[in-house]
């Protein structure tokens, strides 16, 4: 049974790595090799994509995860083979160029299974095992971590936060049941997943609620559609007096809110774009909030 009473998240082995929880806030930097990326980030290249994982690892990334489905609303979703042509080679050159733990940000069975045989050490799965239950079993056969995403795009929801924890509560307990140690088990909340742009606040400013699964807590509010609708910032918006900026890179300033925000609610990884910015905002909030 899942161990919601103890006072202790412990340490996640990921790789050849391990991560103290609780200590710091570990930085995740984002490695698209989607074409049609949301953030405007996505590569099309698995050289150029090595050497974004490479820049991103300098600047602070604890961890690279790797996609190659675009995650934004009514994007196609890839066939398995066209996703493998994409992610595979970029892990594989990575396993052997950096030190960091690769995610693959999948929630298919085969593209995760041979992306852990070519090097990658975690499986991030924003469908929380809905999509595929088979996920926790690879995890557990593998002993690698798996993120477990909360997503409401298959159901809308008034009570934003009760229909989270319900939910990460099922897929944790699935995962258990599954064989996957406590320890392997990060969960997030799914910023931007089928929520509305007042709930993605409300799910911020009651991030601690969480806190009450006793696991660590990953969160992706990185250049996400409710920070350019605070903002006034749409994907729409052109400067006729200065060159075009990806809608993605006019959220930097509203991203390191929500970051700094997260890690004083009780975030305790941060998925991010914007590596060397954010790596800085987590170390000022860590000497803030964690003393360290």
């Amino acid at each position: 049974m899942p161990d919601y009473k103890s006072s202790e998240l412990g340490s996640t082995r990921c790789g050849s790595n391990v991560f103290h929880w609780g200590r710091r806030t570990y930085v995740m930097g984002v490695v698209n090799v989607s074409p049609d990326s949301f953030s405007g980030d996505g590569l099309a290249d698995a050289e150029e994509a090595v050497a974004r994982a490479k820049r991103l690892v300098s600047e602070g990334a604890d961890i690279i995860d790797i996609g190659g489905e675009s995650t934004r609303p009514g994007a196609t979703p890839l066939s398995p083979d066209e996703e493998l042509r994409r992610v595979i080679p970029v892990v594989e050159k990575l396993a052997q160029k950096i030190s960091v733990p690769l995610s693959l940000d999948t929630y298919k069975l085969e593209v995760a299974c041979q992306a852990l045989d070519a090097g990658a050490d975690m499986i991030n799965d924003i469908w929380g095992l809905k999509k595929e239950p088979r996920l926790a079993e690879l995890a557990a056969q593998k002993s690698v971590p798996i993120v477990l995403m909360s997503n409401q795009r298959d159901s809308s929801c008034q009570d934003i936060m009760s229909a989270v924890v319900s939910d990460l509560k099922r897929a944790i307990e699935q995962a258990v049941d599954a064989g996957v140690p406590w320890e392997n088990i990060i969960i997030d909340p799914g910023i931007g997943f089928g929520k509305t742009q007042k709930q993605n606040l409300e799910i911020l400013q009651r991030l601690a609620e969480l806190q009450a699964l006793n696991r660590p807590i990953l969160l992706g509010s990185s250049r996400k559609s409710f920070i350019g609708w605070v903002l006034d910032l749409t994907p729409e918006q052109r400067s006729s007096e200065v060159a075009f900026v990806p809608p993605g890179d006019q959220r930097l300033e509203g991203t390191a809110a929500t970051i700094a925000i997260g890690i004083a609610k009780g975030a305790d990884i941060v998925r991010v774009h914007d590596v060397k910015e954010m790596a800085r905002v987590c170390k000022m909030s860590d000497a803030i909030v964690r003393g360290v």
